[in-house]
């Protein structure tokens, strides 16, 4: 999996958006962070085995 010193969080971890990015494509929104995680601009996150995480960009709500 990750080849960097120190290596990316797993794709199970809680901070596993930290991971460094493979690829990015600006165009759709999303990039393939190095623990197999596709990371999309909406704070939405697809886990390797299949699993989605919904967004979790604050809201206005949220920050009044």
């Amino acid at each position: 999996m990750c080849q960097h010193h120190p290596s990316c969080p797993s794709a199970e971890a809680a901070d596993r958006e930290a991971a460094k990015v493979v690829l990015r494509n600006d165009v759709t929104g999303y990039a393939l962070l190095c623990n197999h995680v596709i990371h999309f601009d909406d704070t939405g996150e697809l886990l390797p085995d299949g699993q989605i995480i919904a967004p979790h960009r604050p809201t206005q709500a949220a920050a009044a």
